[in-house]
């Protein structure tokens, strides 16, 4: 029997289950990831060409590192409280990872910025995107990787110099808790870049956010040292918590709670609140990005 007679004996069609949707959304999808692909390392290449912005972006970490690390400027100093007792050194490393992580990605904007100021992102624009997220998304990316780049070396700094001994899920907790940080305050920087006119602008906003963001946390002083009306301000910093659970996670690996004047909250409840805050802030910046093209 034949493969013709086989097939109408028996009534057999033989034809590809294809589901024409979800075949386009899949090619789709890997359209996008091409031009994420692209545009990302259109940027690596970009930083890679100024060496010099490399070489400072290493250095600046390591030097905070040698200077608050190895031969600490507060060696013989404690933090002595009802809740904390340990050298000042130990207490300041949470902050100096967390800022480490935060100035690197206020910067993210920047090169949007140029890009509109010198014409590329014009450019960009004509090109028959599939979506003009992707522009977005590749620099979320970037300065994600560059920024958790910067603050890990000073994980790896504070871990060779022993200021704390971590193990392997604690550094995974201490990443989550980076990089949904960096995915903040890069969304927060997009917001900024999109709607203020120029790049003297937005490094005014940024050089006058970076010091009071700086000392309204607990980087450099516990809540209980602090007087009451800094209290409060500090407590309502997103930065605060974070610092806060690198602090718990790093010292003493007790995720049960951290100690705020609005009660005692977990370290999955900072998690859940920064998974708001940047899908928020992503929808803000996708706001301000359109109405800019409009």
């Amino acid at each position: 029997m034949n493969v013709y007679n086989f097939i109408m004996k028996y009534n057999i069609v033989l034809v590809p289950n294809w589901n024409m949707y979800q075949t386009r959304s899949y090619f789709v999808f890997l359209r996008v990831l091409q031009e994420v692909k692209s545009l990302v390392d259109r940027l690596f290449r970009q930083s890679f060409r100024r060496s010099a912005t490399i070489l400072a972006s290493i250095l600046q970490p390591l030097l905070w590192q040698l200077l608050f690390g190895a031969v600490s400027l507060f060696q013989k100093i404690r933090i002595e409280t009802s809740n904390i007792n340990l050298p000042y050194q130990l207490f300041l490393s949470s902050g100096i990872i967390v800022f480490t992580a935060f100035t690197s990605s206020m910067n993210a904007g920047l090169p949007i910025m140029f890009d509109r100021e010198f014409g590329f992102l014009n450019r960009l624009l004509v090109i028959p995107l599939v979506s003009r997220l992707s522009i977005l998304c590749s620099s979320i990316l970037f300065m994600a990787v560059f920024s958790f780049m910067q603050a890990m070396l000073i994980v790896v700094g504070n871990l060779l110099y022993k200021t704390f001994e971590i193990n392997y899920i604690q550094v995974t907790s201490i990443s989550i808790l980076l990089l949904l940080l960096i995915v903040c305050v890069t969304t927060f920087s997009f917001c900024l870049t999109f709607s203020l006119p120029g790049h003297i602008e937005l490094l005014a906003i940024i050089f006058i956010l970076n010091t009071p963001i700086l000392f309204s946390t607990t980087a450099l002083a516990p809540l209980d040292l602090m007087p009451k009306w800094l209290v409060y301000i500090a407590s309502v910093n997103p930065l605060t918590y974070i610092i806060e659970s690198i602090r718990v996670i790093s010292l003493n690996n007790n995720l049960d709670h951290l100690n705020t004047i609005f009660g005692d909250i977990s370290l999955y409840q900072v998690i859940y609140i920064f998974i708001l805050l940047d899908m928020i802030l992503l929808l803000l910046s996708n706001k301000f990005f359109n109405r800019k093209l409009e």
